[in-house]
This record gives structure tokens, C-alpha cells and sequence, in this order.
């Protein structure tokens, strides 16, 4: 076991002291990674030596050379480590993130490859699904239409069915998640439920018959008018402040990548009274994640 240090905070300035160099990135890196001690990906000894750059490190015994980024959601970017970790401590910090717009513009990069990186990031931000919503829960499913919601006619046209728990408290709100679904039908509801919510919660929902046969597994789910949603007032909240961030930031997310934008909220959402130890942790996610193929662009 390594100790290292971490970096801590929301200030800029004091980023920007701290990370410098590309030297200070690698090295960043290669901590994370080897916190828990070296292992060869390649015969999974434990022994090495230094490599052929600095913080590389080579296996005593098959004489294989690993940097810092191999295995890791930085290997292969396309452009400075540097780079991407203001990126990184940009969306991580920022209260709105940052559009692949904005990051392109700022760093002089080009648009796509800012949004194959930011979906790297969004991937690093997904539930850990280690810790279930507890006390009482709202669950609601809502649709995200985009400029959708402009089409002329009935159809939906590319709107997205969302499901979405949140705690509520005698005195505000705790955290949420939510997850993108093809239908509100009960196995598709109890599937997000199980990832997301303790057995023990008291669940509260509207009257929509695709929660009823979640009651056998959870015998706390209570269902209520919503009387236009009046009775759901924090839940409510929640969902039209997560649209105004989607319209007013990224004005238009597809079907294939909706989760990553859900993602994104949620992981800066959770921690909004903890943001500065939020880059540490995506860092960490990214470090240990293994690479991600890009899907598609939106």
C-alpha cells in the first residue's frame, strides 16, 4: 500500500499551482494506479523496477513496460494530459459542468473530440451502486424531448422515458438517481429499483398500475394521487431543474447517450455538499475504469 497525496478543492488558482506540468498529471496517474501496489497486467508479478520513462514502471520478471495510462480511460487521448485534467476538474467542480462547446472553445480543441472524452467522463461518473437510497423515497418517470418537444404533431418523435428516486427528508432533500427506460412497466421499474433503492425505504409513487407488482418485493411502496403533481412537490423540483440544465448546457442529448448525461447530473448532484474532493474521485474512477469504446456521436 502507497500513500499519496490529493488534491482537494474548488479553486482554480490553487489547480492550476498544483498541476503544472505534464509531469504532474503522469505522476498523479501512476499514484492512483499503484496505490495498492504493483501488479504486472502482463504475468502478474509483483516486483519491478523503474522503466524506460519516467514513472513507467517494468516487470522484474517478463521485463514488460507499463506507463501510467495503460489500462486506464487516458490511454490514447488525444491530446495533453494537462489538458485533460482541467477538463476533468472543470465538469467535476463546475456547478453546471461544461458543454463540449464551451470545452472546445476553451482549450482550442475540436468539438468531437471533446465529446469522445467528456463521454469518457460521463462513463467514470455512473452509480457505484453501493449506496441505496435510504429513509423515504419518491420514485417518478418522466419524458425528455429536447427540441423534440418542438415537433409539430402527437408523435413523441425521439423523447426518452425517464425513471427517477429521490430521498426526501423532514428538512430538504438527500440524493437521487435516475436511469433511462423503454417502458414504465413494472419490470423495467423494479430492475431500477433494485440498483438503486434499500428494501427497507419507505417508497412512495403515483398511482401508475406498473408499481403494483413491486409491492410483493418491497412492502414499504405506498402509492398516492399525484394530484398534478402537488404531492410530489420535491421530485417535481428536482426533474424540471435537471431539464433547465439539459436544455440550457447541452440543448440536445440522444437516446444512446441520455444515461451519460443522467450520469453526469447525479455524480455532481450527490456531492453537491462535498465538491472538492469530487476530481480526486473521477480521477480514481478513470484511473481504475478500464478503456471505453466510444459509441456513436450525438
Amino acid at each position: 500500500m502507497e500513500n499519496r497525496d490529493k488534491f482537494a478543492g474548488m479553486n482554480s488558482i490553487k489547480f492550476n499551482q498544483y498541476f503544472k506540468t505534464e509531469d504532474d498529471c503522469i505522476r498523479y496517474i501512476a499514484d492512483i494506479k499503484w496505490e495498492e501496489g504493483y501488479t504486472c497486467r502482463n504475468c502478474g508479478s509483483e516486483k519491478y523496477i523503474k522503466g524506460s520513462k519516467p514513472h513507467n514502471r517494468r516487470c522484474l520478471k517478463c521485463k514488460y513496460n507499463e506507463s501510467p495510462t495503460a489500462g486506464t480511460m487516458f490511454d490514447k487521448v488525444k491530446f495533453s494530459l494537462l489538458v485533460a485534467f482541467h477538463i476533468i476538474f472543470k465538469i467535476a467542480t463546475k456547478k453546471k459542468g461544461m458543454s463540449t462547446l464551451e470545452l472546445s472553445r476553451e482549450f482550442d480543441l475540436r468539438q468531437k473530440t471533446c465529446w469522445s472524452f467528456k463521454w469518457k467522463i460521463q462513463e467514470a461518473m455512473q452509480s457505484s451502486l453501493q449506496h441505496p437510497l435510504t429513509g423515504e423515497v419518491h420514485v417518478d418517470e418522466f419524458w425528455i424531448g429536447g427540441p423534440e418537444e418542438e415537433k409539430r404533431g402527437r408523435s413523441l418523435g425521439n423523447k426518452k422515458m425517464i425513471v427517477i428516486a429521490l430521498e426526501v427528508m423532514d428538512k430538504g432533500v438527500g440524493r437521487a438517481y435516475a436511469e433511462i427506460i423503454e417502458k414504465a412497466n413494472s419490470k423495467e421499474l423494479g430492475s431500477f429499483m433494485k440498483k438503486h433503492i434499500d428494501k427497507k425505504a419507505r417508497i412512495v409513487t403515483d398511482e401508475w398500475r406498473g408499481y403494483l407488482p413491486l409491492k410483493k418485493e418491497y412492502p414499504n411502496l405506498e402509492q398516492h394521487k399525484s394530484e398534478e403533481g402537488k404531492n410530489f412537490k420535491d421530485i417535481h423540483i428536482h426533474i424540471m431543474n435537471m431539464k433547465g440544465w439539459l436544455r440550457g448546457i447541452h440543448h440536445h442529448c440522444s437516446k444512446e447517450h441520455m444515461q451519460g448525461y443522467l450520469n453526469e447530473y447525479h455524480y455532481r448532484y450527490n456531492r453537491r455538499n462535498h465538491l472538492g474532493t469530487t476530481f480526486d474521485l473521477l480521477l480514481k474512477r478513470m484511473v481504475k475504469n478500464k478503456p471505453s469504446r466510444i459509441k456513436s456521436t450525438n
